[in-house]
């Protein structure tokens, strides 16, 4: 079989000719210099063995899924790396993970309610790493993936690792990236626009290597301004010109392809209890802000996963839902701070991935698409499009709707989900997908309630007038609600208290390039 390369979403007049790149240049680089994404020129079929009922280790299912994408890393590299991040802990170290399971899958009850017959919703725990969100999954890897690429293409000049975060892929960048010799790290978060307990993850780090800041703006401001970054960058302007750039969002490839991983998790875990459709049928559910953990489970479904519907559940930000619906990706209008603020957003990157499959691999279609975006702020696909899109259905509920599916949810099945999980469950049960079929949906459970504990508690009736204490900090509301719901404080989260904050600056849109400059000449000097 042929090597998979990667090619770009967009093209420019003359580039029409531009080669493939392989996997070690798509991570290390983060994204192409034009603007647009990599992505992958074919996908590969899943290996049989994943289909086999026999049992296996995450991180032996995670080599098979992913080994067809690392041409020439059989030699042990993608191993070590995927035994480092998904193994029970190297040299007396602690697992990365604290459930040998890696991402459980549990029975949340059936779409009809309580009592009513069907093949249910499942939650696949996405959680259960060091920072208690689903980006750990992709970034205790992603870490590993840059440092082998940068050996294997020669390259030894100090890089910087550029992170835009609309709560939990800073902490997790951070984390994942932590001691990888060559790497500095740069994340920038919206002011106010995260939850405490994210923002003192991100903040409490420590200061070697590391740059975080707020920006005064939105999660779309700042990934507009690592974007711009990166654009001028390459092409010779600012003072980021001669520092090698990569990412840790998930417009780096190599972010993108562990997610594939546990959705095969899940349909193994659904077959293993007997709970799949007819065909080995299973729907996905997904929380959905900048669209990678969903694309994720379409190139899973790409590769042979037999999922059938993709519910992309969104907030009261609800401009994903309003595509699916129409063709029409609008981004004119207010972005609405709502409690699941990872997904307070407009533009969704990863979106692009998917209009270049819509559009049949045509990438001067996608650049006219995403031209339409920058300039007009919305865009409309054609009717075929429409139709390759058959197979994901948008939906939505604000924060309300979400605060009765957290309190149902733990009254029905003794499970504690957070806002953001809440919106993909009400959206779930809203689809009437799981009544009258025996297809299950699985919902992707994207981060621990506890990073949440107030609009948690809120919605279980125990925030509000004459409830908690005026001013009361999430650390201490968190450990409320573990006491509550007589649940264990995971680690992650408890020893942020006494965390000593070590970076509180907050800069400009126009203060983001000249602050990575500074930053950037001391990297390598202990910076």
């Amino acid at each position: 079989m042929l090597p998979i390369l990667f090619s770009c979403t967009r093209s420019r007049p003359g580039d029409s000719a531009k080669e493939p790149v392989g996997i070690e240049t798509a991570i290390v680089s983060g994204m192409p210099p034009d603007g647009g994404l990599y992505v992958p020129t074919s996908l590969p079929f899943l290996p049989a063995r994943v289909f086999d009922p026999e049992p296996l280790p995450y991180v032996e299912l995670a080599r098979l899924v992913l080994e067809s994408f690392f041409p020439g890393w059989e030699d042990g590299s993608l191993q070590a790396i995927l035994d480092k991040a998904y193994g029970p802990g190297i040299d007396n170290s602690a697992p990365c993970f604290d459930d040998p399971a890696i991402c459980p899958l549990k029975p949340i009850g059936s779409p009809g309610g309580a009592g009513s017959e069907g093949p249910g919703l499942f939650l696949l725990e996405l959680f259960h790493g060091r920072t208690c969100a689903f980006k750990d999954l992709a970034l205790s890897v992603l870490g590993g993936f840059l440092r082998e690429s940068l050996d294997r293409l020669q390259r030894d000049e100090p890089v910087l690792v550029l992170t835009a975060t609309s709560g939990d892929t800073g902490s997790a960048a951070l984390e994942g990236l932590k001691d990888i010799p060559g790497l500095s790290v740069a994340v920038f978060y919206p002011a106010g626009g995260t939850s405490e307990i994210q923002r003192l993850q991100m903040t409490t780090t420590g200061p070697e290597g590391r740059f975080v800041a707020a920006i005064r703006g939105d999660f779309d401001d700042a990934q507009r301004a690592v974007k711009a970054v990166f654009t001028r960058a390459s092409s010779g302007q600012g003072p980021l010109s001669g520092v090698f750039l990569s990412s840790a969002n998930s417009i780096n490839i190599g972010r993108l392809r562990p997610q594939i991983v546990y959705y095969v998790a899940a349909w193994r875990s659904l077959a293993a209890r007997g709970s799949l459709g007819p065909g080995g049928l299973m729907h996905v559910a997904v929380p959905t802000g900048n669209f990678g953990d969903i694309l994720a489970a379409k190139y899973a479904k790409l590769m042979g996963l037999p999922i059938g519907n993709l519910l992309c559940a969104s907030n009261a930000n609800k401009v994903l839902a309003d595509f699916f619906a129409t063709g029409v990706y609008d981004r004119r209008r207010e972005l609405l701070k709502t409690e699941s603020p990872s997904m307070d957003i407009l533009v969704s990157s990863n979106l692009e991935r998917l209009l270049y499959l819509a559009s049949g691999s045509r990438p001067e279609r996608v650049a006219a698409l995403m031209g339409n975006l920058a300039k007009e702020g919305w865009f409309e696909i054609d009717e075929a499009e429409k139709s390759y899109l058959a197979d994901f259905i948008g939906g939505w509920c604000g924060d309300r709707s979400a605060q009765g599916a957290v309190a149902r949810t733990l009254r029905e099945s003794g499970v504690l989900v957070d806002p953001h999980t809440a919106i993909a469950i009400e959206v779930a049960l809203r689809s009437g997908l799981g009544l009258g079929t025996a297809v299950p949906i699985v919902v992707a459970g994207t981060a621990s309630a506890y990073k949440f504990p107030r609009a948690c508690l809120e919605a279980l009736g125990r925030m509000g007038p004459g409830k908690g204490k005026p001013g009361e900090s999430d650390l201490a509301l968190a450990a409320k609600l573990a006491a509550l719901v007589k649940g264990d404080l995971p680690e992650p989260i408890r020893i942020l208290s006494g965390a000593k904050v070590l970076s509180d600056r907050v800069l400009n849109i126009d203060e983001v390039e000249p602050a990575l400059g500074v930053f950037a000449r001391g990297m390598g000097r202990g910076a």
